[in-house]
This record gives C-alpha cells, sequence and structure tokens, in this order.
C-alpha cells in the first residue's frame, strides 16, 4: 500500500513525460488535497509558460494520458486537475494496510546509521524545564528512526567535566560522600552545586584546594577519579528517575559526556593546526570558516583552544564530530539542542568540512528547539524567577490528571497507572505538537484538556475504540478483514488513513514530529466522524457491515497506537 499523494505525483510524472517529452518528467505535480475532489494537480498552471501553451490546453493533454487511472480526473477552471480516486480502489489498499503489521510505514533502503545527540543535561545541577524539549523531541526522532529500520545511535552529551568539578568534589569532601550522594540523588544538584560556589567565592582556602583538584582530575589521579564517579554516578541516578517518568529510551549505555572526548582534545587541536585549519590568533587556536563574520566585519573566530590553554565547547564538538563519523560510522547526525546554538553549530558543521572530518556523504543536522514560555509570554520559570524543576513539573502533571479522572470510579491502583499515562502523554505531545523550533506556552489547563489536538484526546481516541471491540466480545487481533467503504465518513477514514506510512517517513527526513501529531489529530477526528455516522455494533447492522466496520476500527487503533508509541506517548487500556 502507498500514499495516495505520492502515488497521484508518480502517475502524474508518467503522464507528463508521455504528453510533453521525458524532460518534464521531473516536474513537481503540485498535488494537494481539495474540497472539490479527493486531490488536485496544479502542475498544469506552473508548465504552461514552459511550454508556451494554455494552462487549460496542457491540463487536457495530461488528463488523456490518465485514460487508465483508477478513479476520474476533470480539468477545471483555467487548467487544475481535479482527481477522485476510486472507491473500491481505496479500499483494496485499505484492506493491504490492515493486513500489514506495520501498517504501512516500510523501512528505509538501505538502512542508516542515525547518531543523535539529545538531553545532554548538566551533571553539576539537576534537571529543569529547559531539558525537557530536547529530551522529548530526541527521544521521538529516535523512535521513528528505528521504527524505519535505521541503526539508531543515541548520544546523552553530558555536561561532566570542566573546572567546577574541582570544587565540586571539593564540597562532596567537606559534607562526606553520603551526604552527597543522597542529595544528588534526591534531585538537589542545584542547591549542591550553589553550596560549592558560595564557599568557592567565599573561602579563599576552599578555592585554592578546588584549583588544586582540578589538576589532578585532569591528570587522571586515582583517587580524584574515584570521587568524580561518585558524584557521577549518583547523578546519573537522578537523571535515570526522571527519564524513567517521562518514558524516554535513553539508558547510562548511551551517556557520551564531554568527559568521554577529554583525551582527544589535544590531538585534535594538533591535526587542526597541522593541516593549516586551524592558526593561532592573539593566542588563541581557532578556525575561521568562510562566510561568517562578526558585527565588525571581521572573520568570526571557532575558537577550538583558549589562550590560557583550556578547551570549550568547540573543543568537544569538534572531537565528537570526527569520532561519530570516524568511529560510530554516522550517515547522519543530528543534534537536538536549544536554538540559541545555531550560530555555533553552523560554525562547527563549517569547520568539520573544512578539516574534511565531515564528508558530503555524511549529513549534520541542528534540530533546534525554541523556547518554552510561561503563560505570561515570557520564559518559563516559578513565581521567584528560578528555573522550573523538572522532576517538581513532571509531578504536578501527574497530580492534575489524578484529579481530571478522580469521579470516574477507578480502583487506586488503575488510577495510578493511568494519570501516570495522561500526565506524561499531555505533557510530551504538546511539546510534540508544535514546530520543535517554534516558542510554546507551557500551559497545564490546555494541555489536559480531554478536548482538541492534546495527548488526552488522542489517548482517549484509542479507549473509546478499544470499547467498541468489547462490546462486539472480540480483540481487535482477532478481527479480520476486508475493509469496505459505503459510507463517505467511512470512505475519508480510509482514505486518510493511508498517508501514515509516508507521514512517518516525512518526520524521519525533516525531523519534525509535529507532522505526526497532526496526522494522528486528523485520524482520530475522522474516525470520531465515522463513528457518529456509522454504527459499528448497534441492534440493526447487519453483521457483514459490522464486521467491515471493526476491520476499519482495528486498522485506525493500529495507525493510532502505532503513532504515538512513536511520540512516546503512552496509552492507556481505559480512560
Amino acid at each position: 500500500m502507498t500514499d495516495p499523494q505520492k502515488v497521484l505525483a508518480e502517475r502524474v510524472q508518467q503522464a507528463l513525460a508521455a504528453a510533453f517529452g521525458a524532460e518534464h518528467a521531473d516536474a513537481d505535480p503540485l498535488i494537494r488535497p481539495s474540497q472539490f475532489a479527493d486531490f488536485q494537480a496544479n502542475v498544469a498552471m506552473s508548465l504552461a509558460k514552459r511550454l508556451r501553451r494554455a494552462p487549460r490546453e496542457v491540463a487536457e493533454s495530461i488528463r488523456a494520458e490518465l485514460s487508465d487511472f483508477p478513479g476520474t480526473v476533470e480539468v477545471s477552471g483555467p487548467g487544475f486537475l481535479n482527481i477522485t480516486l476510486d472507491d473500491t480502489w481505496i479500499a483494496s489498499e485499505a484492506t493491504r494496510m490492515f493486513d500489514d503489521p506495520r501498517a504501512g510505514a516500510g523501512t528505509t533502503t538501505p538502512a542508516q546509521t542515525v547518531v543523535i545527540d539529545y538531553s545532554a543535561p548538566n551533571a553539576a545541577k539537576e534537571m529543569h524545564v529547559g531539558h525537557l524539549r530536547t529530551t522529548i523531541v530526541g527521544d521521538c526522532l529516535a523512535r521513528v528512526h528505528e521504527h524505519l529500520g535505521n541503526h539508531v545511535i543515541r548520544q546523552n552529551h553530558l555536561g561532566d567535566w570542566g573546572t567546577p568539578f574541582g570544587m565540586l568534589i571539593e564540597h562532596l569532601l567537606d559534607i562526606g560522600e553520603d551526604a552527597a550522594v543522597a542529595q544528588l540523588e534526591a534531585g538537589q544538584g542545584t542547591a549542591y552545586y550553589q553550596a560549592a560556589r558560595a564557599k568557592f567565592d567565599g573561602d579563599e582556602s576552599f578555592k585554592q584546594r578546588s584549583r588544586v583538584r582540578v589538576t589532578t582530575l585532569q591528570s587522571g589521579d586515582p583517587e580524584t577519579l574515584r570521587l568524580w564517579h561518585v558524584f557521577m554516578d549518583a547523578t546519573v541516578r537522578y537523571f535515570n528517575k526522571v527519564y524513567e517518568m517521562l518514558g524516554v529510551t535513553l539508558t547510562d549505555a548511551d551517556i557520551a559526556g564531554e568527559s568521554m572526548y577529554n583525551p582527544m582534545l589535544e590531538k585534535t587541536c594538533q591535526d587542526l593546526e597541522a593541516a593549516g585549519v586551524a592558526t593561532v590568533s592573539e593566542g588563541a587556536l581557532c578556525v575561521f570558516p568562510p562566510g561568517f563574520t562578526g558585527s565588525d566585519d571581521k572573520p568570526l573566530p571557532l575558537i577550538i583552544r583558549k589562550s590560557d590553554g583550556g578547551y570549550g565547547y568547540a573543543s568537544t564538538d569538534m572531537a565528537a564530530i570526527r569520532y561519530r563519523v570516524h568511529d560510530l560510522k554516522a550517515d547522519r547526525i543530528l543534534y537536538v539542542v536549544g536554538a540559541d546554538q545555531a550560530l555555533h553549530f553552523r560554525m562547527v558543521f563549517a569547520a568539520a568540512r573544512l578539516a574534511g572530518w565531515l564528508p558530503d556523504t555524511v549529513n549534520a543536522e541542528h534540530v533546534q528547539i525554541g523556547m518554552m514560555l510561561g503563560k505570561d509570554g515570557r520564559r518559563f520559570k516559578t513565581r521567584s524567577g528560578e528555573s522550573v524543576k523538572l522532576m517538581d513539573l513532571l509531578q504536578e502533571a501527574i497530580d492534575r490528571a489524578s484529579a481530571a479522572i478522580a469521579d470516574r470510579g477507578y480502583d487506586e491502583t488503575t488510577r495510578e497507572a493511568i494519570t501516570h499515562s495522561v500526565g506524561m502523554g499531555a505533557v510530551k505531545y504538546a511539546d510534540l505538537s508544535v514546530n520543535h523550533d517554534s516558542e510554546y506556552v507551557f500551559d497545564f489547563d490546555r494541555m489536559l484538556g480531554f478536548t482538541g489536538n492534546t495527548g488526552p484526546y488522542m489517548q482517549y481516541a484509542t479507549a473509546r475504540i478499544r470499547s467498541i471491540f468489547r462490546k462486539a466480545g472480540r480483540s481487535p487481533a482477532e478481527t479480520t478483514g476486508p475493509i469496505v467503504l459505503g459510507e463517505p465518513a467511512e470512505r475519508a477514514l480510509g482514505l486518510h488513513l493511508l498517508g501514515f506510512g509516508e507521514t512517518v517517513e516525512q518526520v524521519a527526513a525533516q525531523s519534525e514530529p509535529h507532522r505526526l501529531c497532526a496526522f494522528l489529530f486528523e485520524t482520530a477526528s475522522l474516525f470520531s466522524s465515522f463513528y457518529e455516522e456509522c454504527p459499528v455494533t448497534k441492534e440493526g447492522v447487519d453483521p457483514e457491515t459490522s464486521a467491515h466496520r471493526l476491520a476499519l476500527c482495528a486498522l485506525t487503533l493500529r495507525v493510532l497506537e502505532t503513532g504515538l508509541d512513536l511520540l512516546g506517548v503512552p496509552v492507556p487500556e481505559r480512560m
């Protein structure tokens, strides 16, 4: 089974070649959904100028080459092609999709190795709302690529190295390992950091000890490394609590923090300098990628090694990109990072290509993440102006979900399971349903609503379909085809479902999860119309019609469940 829009594009291109010559076969057919037919092709309007013919005449020539098309093709207006697919063709393709366990979502051929850099909290502080979007979007893209058969390598680029760790380790020694571990595991990393920073700024002896500790850490002193591991292990255990709560797929095996690249940084600098890609400027080792200038119109430097000999983000990112291409054999690298880092990544990619470390055969892409805003339109913070702890935010989502279904009569265990799914689903779906590079307002009241394009509405749609099968006394897995489309609401739903596989492929190709959300919301909306207009199990519906409609219900449920799983949105059995 194939997306109808894709089928039509191919058929119209074949008609273009037959009517006007092979040189026109690659013209964009400009297929769009239409209110006058299933689809409209507008290619005749754009092609007419090249052919020096009237658009309607061009459209008529195309229509003549589509005489064997499974449907009707009509020319309207100045040269639009209105295309209506045959009902039996839609039903046949829907039945094929019903028989396909993957519901029309094929696999990438050949499979690619896709490295996805996402989440990346700072080990010196607890996770806050700023990490939410990078984590959710990155995890969705990882799920989608794996579903399409690509080899996905997750990279959690933790901020786990550098000069702050001198004072963090010294503070650990001051308060004791057990107390430090308890505080870090409890998600109180920011308070821990602030206490260490206060001592660093106000206690000269502590400052001196911290500076010495940085030196021993960087030199690989065994005891200092042991203390660093104590700190990191406790911090990672806290991160894992957040990941488990969110239901994301990151594990300890995916950690590839700054510490991993630290041994590579000196060679990174040496190789760039030896190749003439990096030069010393004002004491710092810099790459000047072509095309980047500052406000003074002077070339903008990407600083690989600071004038004091220290390394920064650019050093680590250059080492990482070479590692991911050379060692991980990446075909594609996705950096799911805040939009404010756009210039940095453009320069890193340009510098890596200049060095030959990022060949043309490998795509490196910055999946820009927009800022989360509060209802006041400003950066989302607590009333006191602090960053909101991510764990607190997620727990509030669960608490609000619990209140929303408190009167539905569920036992405590069932209610807890449902509220967790609803709370996390609401937060994740609200994020994924907007373009990732857009700012969006975090609003619990809206995202937890059971109407509109929300997680709870989507979850309720799946629960409603399962209730139909309970009434019918069978499970979706026991349902058999074929799918027959007799009513307009059945036809509209069946035609729409055929686009699922193509939508998933577009999400992977363009790194845009919101496209899948939009498709699933339209699916749920069309199913709602079908449910109202086409009785499935009511008295008076003949068994054959009921069977056909149950098959359409089963296909819809599989598409919704598969799509929500790709988004990382849990689907409770009941709502």
